[in-house]
């Protein structure tokens, strides 16, 4: 291979891995005002509801399963704030509850009884009662605990970008290093 071939190549590679650094830049830095979007938002709409754990020790805590009561005693009397508190929330307690409420059916099956019994009173505050639960506990999982996840996600997307990028930037160098020291023979 002629010199000049070589030069040549050095230089779209290095031109390449510029235009590589600049790409992962840019992902780097949407990614991590995606995650700063997500996390904060999660934060303030979970926040402004308020929502408090129950004390260690708590009777509300005494009557869960053994499992459910594992993990709702790492935030035990902490504030809801983030995504992981929201899943814990959601499938620990509030979970729990609900299959206490009408033998265990879900919203859906007493909706539809009470419909066919509109006079029951007893059905209809079944229902109202997992209408709420089931849609606070939906609002946590998928409003709550899924953005945190996404957040999570572009974190880490940032991360690798902006470290991918200074490797390239590294390999960018060595390349007009050899470029240099090419030109030089």
């Amino acid at each position: 291979m002629a010199q000049s071939d070589r030069k040549t190549i050095d230089k779209v590679f290095v031109l390449l891995g510029i235009v590589m650094v600049i790409v992962l830049l840019i992902v780097g830095a949407l990614s991590l005002r995606a995650y700063s979007f997500a996390k904060s938002t999660v934060q303030s709409q979970l926040s402004a509801q308020k929502i408090f754990f129950p004390p260690a020790n708590s009777p509300e805590l005494a009557e869960l399963p053994s499992t459910d009561r594992v993990q709702m005693d790492k935030y035990a009397g902490q504030q809801l704030i983030n995504g992981s508190q929201a899943k814990v929330y959601a499938d620990n307690f509030i979970a729990y509850h609900l299959t206490k409420v009408a033998d265990g059916k879900t919203y859906s099956q007493v909706s539809s009884e009470a419909q066919a019994n509109p006079s029951n009173a007893k059905l209809k505050a079944e229902e109202q009662t997992l209408f709420q639960g089931e849609t606070l506990r939906g609002l946590l999982l998928g409003d709550g605990y899924a953005y945190w996840t996404f957040a999570q996600i572009a974190e880490y997307t940032s991360i690798t970008a902006f470290v991918g990028a200074v490797i390239m930037f590294v390999l960018v160098l060595l390349g007009l290093t050899h470029i240099v020291a090419a030109g030089k023979e």
